[in-house]
């Protein structure tokens, strides 16, 4: 059954109180409890009315903006069949917008262990809001083709020197003079925040003294983790607005696949004390799907959980102007029991929202449910991050065999992925999950001790080298190997086509002493080092978002055909090292270690109307490259001596005719 499209859900303030809507189809009845502010007593408790669409209800007067509240829903308990009521347990609404502190796991918070123990003690309380006015309208900042910078929020300005040390470890702290200022020089176009929506640690992490530093593990949708955001809505707000005036967008990464209430053994907090069944993807009996190795999985297909998704990322654009969203493990926003449809309701609703139509949208195609893997097959407009492109960019690198060809695919914009004419691709060699950018070069094996699992969690397989040496070393030779390759992986990065993503501190050789899935490590693991940054590879971040700007025919997001255009210059020219055009041979070459690539003008008329050639070279000895000349122009190096594990990007300039000078009568 759907639901009504003009029922408010959440807390509504009124004249005289306050209107509380909630939905479940299964409960036989749920109750408002408002809680003092002060001593966190219960000071009232409201029966709500439900209707026949299971719209539950209820006006409560004198209540405000302010208050404090909390749900408790009764109905059958028989987890087992996928009903776990427990009017003991008390809920946060699905709808929250604000919490008055962050989750904390307690085993007492788990059902059926601990049935019918009052959990209000345990809660955080959701806080009605203040009538607030929607942010003005605007078109995003960011582009597709752009350079997108992910980052933790805790992580990024913990250490930060500059930032008040109140300030550190929060949204607030992104709108610092000296962050934009850093965001400034390496030419990010848009800030990728990791999830900032309170969540609660899993279970296992507190034994082992650890907590997550990532959250990946959403409770309530729209309420911002007070831990990250103390200041609430308006608090992201001003911080989108600060870099937004600086030319930076904000794309919030948001999680709709699972939530922090796990498997059939993890607490009840929300969704699933409301109604399991009907939120949750469930089987014959109501038992629990894992789809995403969490312990749960969202039923986004169905209507309440497709409302919720929708008014969640409409809350964020009206409510904090936010240019967009990356979907955790997305597959999930598309999939029914028949399996994922690139069609699917819920991505035409929100690709067809008249709020949501022009927001970046990005999807990570992939999660461990039926059919998981679905690279290039989301929607117009949806980006997709590309796991081949890092794979590819990796390999090529470490000097495996037979990547020539597949190197250049990604560099292009990855058509083997994508149908059309234009790549909807988000490359990056490395992300928040897996090694950071420098332990690629300095680890050949994951060292995650660190996580108390006896390193057998995260990837095995990272395509990763050492150049000679397993993690920290003071050998001066394989210092400056593992910096060469730094800038080699850096500069492929910013000369692929499309949209490019960098990992914080990636820029400046940010480590995690080869933890590659440092999730739960909210320590100095994955806190930025910023006073121990290396400041010449930073540099050299920047000068390649100079070259990439200078050049849009980087970023175009057209497939390069190698076709001529109407000038007669081919969009690409791929060229091995003595300026031959490549052939079979060369790339067919299991070991071919260098390729040049020649951008052909990206229009008539450009203001830089030369050719653009980026040179790699993969092998350890320096070699010789050769540019044809074209007439009528030139390159500034036609001849380049590339050094062994480099990129170099060189331009082509018209050459002026030059006049003859008359004899003087």
């Amino acid at each position: 059954m759907e639901l009504p499209a003009g029922v408010r859900f959440g807390a509504e303030p009124l004249r005289n109180g306050t209107r509380f809507t909630v939905w479940s189809g299964s409960a036989d009845r749920i109750s408002i409890c408002i809680f003092d502010p002060d001593t966190g007593a219960e000071v009232d408790r409201v029966a709500m009315t439900r209707n026949a669409d299971g719209i539950h209800s209820a006006v409560v007067p004198k209540v405000g903006p302010g208050a404090r509240y909390g749900l408790r829903a009764d109905g059958p308990h028989d987890p087992a069949s996928g009903f776990w009521f427990d009017p003991a347990k008390l809920l946060v609404d699905p709808y929250a917008v604000e919490l008055d502190r962050p989750f904390g796991y307690d085993p007492l918070l788990a059902s059926p262990r601990a049935a019918k123990v009052d959990t209000a003690e345990l809660m955080p309380k959701a806080i009605v809001p203040a009538p607030g006015r929607a942010v003005r309208r605007a078109a995003p900042v960011f582009r597709p083709g752009g350079l997108i910078y992910e980052l933790s929020v805790r992580g990024f300005t913990m250490l930060h020197p500059e930032v008040p040390e109140a300030q550190r470890g929060t949204v607030a702290a992104l709108a610092h003079p000296a962050v934009i200022a850093h965001l400034k020089a390496i030419g990010v176009d848009a800030v990728e925040l990791m999830p900032i929506t309170a969540w609660i640690d899993e279970r296992h992490l507190g034994p082992l003294g650890l907590s997550n530093a990532w959250g990946y593990n959403p409770v309530a949708m729209m309420a911002l983790d007070p831990r990250l955001c103390p200041g609430g809505v308006a608090e992201l707000r001003g911080t989108v607005a600060a870099l937004r005036k600086a030319g930076i967008g904000v794309i919030l990464d948001l999680v709709f696949n699972h939530t922090g209430e796990s498997d059939a053994f993890g607490p009840t907090l929300s969704l699933r004390g409301l109604d399991a069944r009907a939120y949750f993807r469930t089987g014959p009996q109501g038992q629990l799907i894992n789809d995403t190795g969490c312990g749960n999985t969202l039923a986004c297909e169905r209507p309440a959980m497709r409302r919720l998704v929708l008014d969640t990322l409409r809350h964020f654009v009206r409510a904090a102007g936010v240019d967009g969203f990356r979907f955790d493990l997305a597959p999930i926003l598309g999939r029914s029991m028949e399996g994922f449809d690139p069609n699917a309701r819920l991505l035409r609703e929100i690709a067809a929202d008249p709020l949501l139509s022009d927001r970046v949208l990005i999807a990570e195609p992939w999660d461990i449910g039926p059919g998981g893997y679905q690279l290039g097959r989301f929607p117009e407009p949806f980006l997709e991050w590309s796991d081949t492109f890092r794979d590819r960019v990796r390999r090529f690198w470490r000097g495996d065999n037979h990547m020539l060809g597949p190197f250049a695919t990604a560099l292009a914009g990855s058509s083997d992925a994508f149908s059309g004419t234009h790549t909807r691709v988000v490359n990056f060699i490395a992300a928040h999950d897996g090694f950071s950018l420098a332990d690629l070069t300095a680890y050949a094996h994951k060292h995650n001790d660190a996580n108390g699992e006896e390193n057998r969690d995260g990837h095995n397989d990272n395509h990763s080298w050492n150049n000679g040496a397993e993690g920290p070393t003071r050998d001066t030779a394989i210092l400056a190997a593992r910096e060469r390759d730094l800038r080699a992986l850096l500069a492929t990065l910013f000369a692929a086509r499309g949209t490019i993503m960098l990992t914080a501190g990636d820029e400046f050789g940010r480590s995690q002493h080869g933890n590659n899935n440092a999730y739960a490590q909210d320590n100095a693991i994955t806190w930025l080092d910023w006073r121990g940054r290396d400041r010449a590879l930073e540099a050299w971040c920047g000068e390649l978002a100079r070259i990439r700007r200078a050049h849009p025919r980087l970023s175009d997001p057209r497939f390069l055909t190698g076709k001529a255009a109407p000038d007669g210059v081919p969009d690409v020219v791929w060229l091995a090292p003595d300026g031959v055009e490549m052939h079979a041979g060369h790339w067919e070459h299991p070991e071919a270690p260098a390729v040049t690539m020649i951008l052909g003008p990206t229009t008539p008329g450009a203001t830089r109307p030369g050719r653009l050639a980026v040179l790699f070279n993969r092998g350890h000895d320096e070699m010789v490259f050769a540019l044809p000349p074209r007439e009528g122009f030139a390159w500034v190096e036609p001849a380049v001596t590339l050094p062994g594990r480099s990129v170099r990007f060189v331009e082509e300039a018209p050459v002026k005719a030059s006049r003859r000078r008359r004899p003087r009568a």
